[in-house]
């Protein structure tokens, strides 16, 4: 399969939900890999390597028992974020409501991050996509997405085009163990470059409970603006 002719150009920023900053840093507390933030405005994709995930992720069964452990381990830090996310502040938490709602809630990213900064946040169900996951209940899927749109996205100060969910990927993967984060480059990564790079960005891809290759779900292969070769990024 050809490379699509893409640019390779970062799209534009947003400033980072400060709060969110302070939290994810606090919860990351004793990492020594973590990027700087002004490295995820220069985050982008590079086609030859999102061609080699999508090709990764289509090739990949729905279901692999061999992912088991990396899955239940995302589950669990998954489900522990989400109660960070929604905690009371006067105990630690950030104190954001969420609501799970039966169609897409924002046009945007910058309306998304608009709700976040008012400590509220909106999640299309996942029991309405009609894309099942085979290993994550639907609560837990919303879960994850609910942390990924804050950890995710408004900590990194990108939206959800290509390059954005690149930079969203790799600030959020600071906040999982190394275990946990082969399964979250399968449900971000290799989801997103299948959609882009195999069905042009108008088919969402089937659910996968699979992993990817290992240097997928490795933060250095992550290309920035110039070309530098991004640091690792672990909890």
């Amino acid at each position: 399969m050809s490379v699509p002719a893409l640019s390779t150009v970062p799209s534009p920023c947003f400033p980072p939900v400060a709060y969110v900053c302070e939290a994810t840093a606090r919860y990351c507390t004793g990492s020594t890999n973590t990027p700087p933030p002004q490295m995820y405005a220069r985050v982008h994709l590079d086609p030859v390597v999102g061609t080699a995930i999508a090709d990764a992720y289509v090739a990949a069964p729905v279901l692999d028992e061999r992912a088991y452990p990396a899955y239940a381990a995302f589950c669990r830090e998954t489900v522990q974020q989400y109660h960070f996310l929604v905690g009371r502040t006067e105990f630690g938490g950030l104190g954001v409501t969420v609501r799970i709602v039966d169609e897409d809630p924002y046009p945007d990213a910058t309306s998304m991050v608009d709700d976040v900064r008012q400590r509220r946040l909106k999640v299309w169900a996942s029991a309405a996509s009609g894309n099942p996951h085979p290993y994550l209940s639907d609560g837990e899927n919303d879960m994850f997405r609910a942390v990924h749109d804050v950890f995710g996205h408004a900590a990194s100060g990108r939206g959800f085009d290509r390059h954005g969910e690149e930079a969203a990927w790799l600030m959020h993967s600071s906040m999982y163990s190394p275990l946990a984060g082969r399964a979250l480059a399968t449900e971000t990564r290799g989801q997103n470059c299948a959609q882009i790079f195999r069905y042009g960005g108008g088919y969402f891809p089937m659910q996968k409970a699979a992993l990817l290759p290992r240097m997928f779900s490795d933060p250095r292969s992550v290309s920035l603006a110039k070309g530098e070769a991004m640091p690792a990024a672990a909890c």
